[in-house]
């Protein structure tokens, strides 16, 4: 029996990700919305096609969902009236962002709840995102490891990315900054509406276990990247211009497959604030 009386729902995979048709998300109603939101906690990243949608609309739809963030480094649109706005643009001359798995912002104390990506530009091939789902990598780990895992907390930073020196990001509005973000954050997250757990690190942002060695910690981290990998936790998405992703940052990591280099690739992103992790 169809449960769903206002939008259509499509898994992609067995793991997490799911199309959704029959709503236009500039023109959402409240049936439509609730039943979204609930789409959204089941399948951890939801996909839509042929969003015609303005960016007022487009920040419209995420404040459904919570304030929006404006990102401490990257705030392309800012003059634009737009400060929300991310923009992750590349070409032959700009190299592909975000091309390692991750999940974003996470060196705030209250990293976000999820963002909206809309497509602008599509390559003719290529430049397609994938995301994986951390539930499934953390119940896919032994009991041993679950619960050594269950008291330890990891610290997350910004040495990597947008504190160091040769990371460029001025093409699509970044600002490099030499002062340090930084924040701990449990190993494992609990989700705040499905009660469920899953692994809270990931290798753009997370520097080390709070209280270890540095080459316990650095065997662990290197273990838990290694695992988040496996094919099985994962979907992909081919993008076409006006398609929308939506995804909740508490329980899924992403990245982009950089495999078309030369193509020009631009999407758009609002990022859903969220709140401090336990």
């Amino acid at each position: 029996m169809n449960r769903w009386s206002h939008i259509s729902v499509n898994p992609i995979a067995g793991a997490l990700g799911a199309e959704v048709s029959g709503v236009h998300l500039g023109e959402l109603g409240d049936g439509a919305l609730n039943e979204v939101r609930e789409a959204f906690v089941e399948h951890q990243v939801l996909f839509f096609r042929d969003q015609e949608i303005t960016r007022d609309q487009h920040k419209a739809f995420g404040r459904h969902f919570g304030t929006l963030q404006i990102h401490p480094y990257l705030q392309p649109l800012k003059d634009q009236g737009h400060p929300e706005f991310v923009v992750l643009q590349s070409d032959e001359q700009h190299p592909y962002l975000a091309e390692a798995w991750h999940s974003d912002v996470t060196f705030m104390d209250e990293p976000p709840l999820g963002s909206v990506l809309k497509c602008i530009v599509a390559p003719d091939f290529g430049g397609d995102t994938m995301w994986a789902s951390m539930y499934a990598a953390y119940e896919a780990l032994s009991d041993k490891m679950q619960r050594v895992l269950s008291d330890l907390v990891a610290i997350h930073d910004t040495t990597r990315t947008f504190s160091r020196y040769e990371y460029k990001t001025d093409h699509i509005g970044g600002r490099q900054a030499p002062q340090v973000m930084s924040a701990e954050h449990p190993v494992v997250r609990t989700h705040p509406e499905s009660g469920r757990k899953g692994l809270f690190v990931n290798s753009t942002f997370t520097t080390s276990i709070k209280g270890m060695k540095p080459a316990e910690s650095d065997a662990l981290l290197s273990f838990l990247y290694r695992h988040i990998t496996t094919p099985d936790f994962s979907c992909r998405f081919r993008w076409r211009p006006n398609s929308v992703a939506m995804w909740d940052n508490r329980c899924t990591q992403h990245r982009v497959v950089a495999d078309n280099r030369t193509a020009n690739r631009r999407m758009e992103r609002v990022t859903i604030n969220g709140d401090k992790p336990f």
